[in-house]
C-alpha cells in the first residue's frame, strides 16, 4: 500500500472491513475525516486514515464510545487509559453475565418458582458486605443464648464463604443455595438446637472453659498438624518412614496437650497407645463418632457449599479414618534410617 496514494471509499471499506455507510458516519461525526475530497465530492483516504479507521473499528467492537475514541485520536487520552477503563467495564459486564447464567442454570435445575427468580438474582448480585451480613445474621440467631465463650461464637461466624472476584458458575450456584439455606427457618432451628443440646448437660463454668480462646488455640494447633499428616498420607509418604514417625509423634504431642487442657490430665504415653491401636468399640470413641455424625448431619450441606464457593476440597468423612490408620501404622512401624 503506497503511503502517498489516496483510496476511494469503496476500497477503504474492503481494506478495513467497515461498510461504506459506517465510514461516512465516522466522517460526518468528525471521528475520522477523509484525507481529501474530489471535485465531484468523492471522499479519499490515505494509509494513515485507513489505519485509524481500522483502530476505530477494533475499539468499537470492544465497546468503546465515540467520545472516548475522539479523545484518543485527539491525543487527549492514551490507549492504555482507554483500555483500562473499558477492561473494567467488560469485567463488570462479565460478572453480571455470570450471575445471570448462574440464576438461569439454577432455575433449570431446581424448577424454580416464578416468585423466587427476582430473589435469586438479588442473592447472586450481593456485595461482599451484604453476603457477610447474611451469614452473620444466621450465626447470630443460632448462638443467641448459647452458654459458650464469645470466642467460640466468633469461630462459628468465621465459617463463611469467600466468593472470589471472578467466580465460576458453580460457585455462584452454590452461593445461591447457601444463601437460601441460611435463611431457611427449619435449618436455622436445627443448627441452633444442635449447639444448645451439645452444651445442655455441661455446667456453665465448664462450657466457658471448653469454648475459650485457649481451647480454640489447642484445637487449631491440632487441626494444622492433622492437615500436615493428611497431606503426607495423600502424597504417598510411607508410614514406616522416619518422616512419617516424626509427624505422628507431633500429632500425639498436640493431642495430649489438647486432652490435658480439656480433661486436666496429661498422659502422652496413654495418648500414644490409644492412637497406635485405636479402639473403635470403646464408649469414648462411640460418643466421639456420634458427636461428629450429629454435627455432620446438621451442617454437612453448609460445609459442602462453602467448600464449593471457596474452591477447596469437599469434606470427606472417610479421610479421618484413613488418617487415623496411617498414624497408627507410623507409630507401630519399625523405622529404619
Amino acid at each position: 500500500m503506497d503511503d502517498n496514494e489516496l483510496y476511494p471509499i469503496g476500497d477503504v471499506a474492503r481494506r478495513t472491513g467497515l461498510s461504506v455507510s459506517a465510514i461516512r458516519f465516522y466522517a460526518d461525526a468528525e471521528v475520522i475525516a477523509p484525507t481529501d475530497v474530489t471535485d465531484a465530492g468523492y471522499r479519499l483516504y490515505d494509509v494513515q486514515a485507513i489505519a485509524r479507521l481500522e483502530l476505530v473499528r477494533t475499539l468499537r467492537e470492544l465497546g468503546a464510545g465515540l467520545e472516548d475514541i475522539r479523545r484518543l485520536l485527539a491525543d487527549e487520552t492514551t490507549l492504555r487509559d482507554l483500555a483500562t477503563a473499558h477492561l473494567a467495564l467488560v469485567e463488570r459486564q462479565t460478572r453480571r453475565l455470570q450471575a445471570r447464567r448462574a440464576v438461569l442454570r439454577t432455575i433449570v435445575k431446581q424448577h424454580t418458582a416464578t416468585e423466587q427468580v427476582s430473589l435469586m438474582h438479588k442473592l447472586v448480585s450481593m456485595s461482599d458486605d451484604d453476603r457477610n451480613r447474611l451469614i452473620d445474621d444466621f450465626w447470630d440467631e443460632v448462638t443467641t443464648g448459647l452458654n459458650v465463650h464469645p470466642a467460640f461464637a466468633e469461630q462459628l461466624h468465621r465459617m463463611r464463604p469467600n466468593l472470589p472476584e471472578e467466580p465460576a458458575t458453580e460457585q455462584l450456584e452454590a452461593w445461591i443455595e447457601l444463601a437460601d439455606l441460611v435463611q431457611d427457618g427449619d435449618f436455622r432451628q436445627a443448627v441452633r438446637q444442635f449447639f444448645h443440646d451439645s452444651f445442655a448437660a455441661t455446667s456453665a463454668t465448664r462450657a466457658l472453659e471448653v469454648t475459650s480462646p485457649e481451647m480454640m488455640e489447642h484445637i487449631e494447633r491440632r487441626r494444622l498438624v492433622e492437615v500436615e499428616v493428611s497431606t503426607a498420607r495423600q502424597s504417598g509418604m510411607a508410614p514406616d518412614s522416619p518422616e512419617a514417625r516424626e509427624l505422628a509423634d507431633r500429632l500425639v504431642a498436640v493431642t495430649a496437650e489438647f486432652v490435658a487442657y480439656a480433661g486436666g490430665e496429661y498422659d502422652v504415653d496413654e495418648v500414644r497407645r490409644h492412637m497406635a491401636a485405636p479402639d473403635r468399640t470403646s464408649e469414648a470413641h462411640r460418643h466421639a463418632e456420634e458427636a461428629v455424625s450429629r454435627f455432620g448431619s446438621v451442617l454437612d450441606r453448609y460445609l459442602s457449599l462453602i467448600a464449593t464457593i471457596d474452591g477447596t476440597p469437599q469434606p470427606d468423612p472417610d479421610e479421618a479414618v484413613a488418617t487415623e490408620e496411617w498414624v497408627a501404622a507410623a507409630l507401630t512401624a519399625d523405622h529404619k534410617l
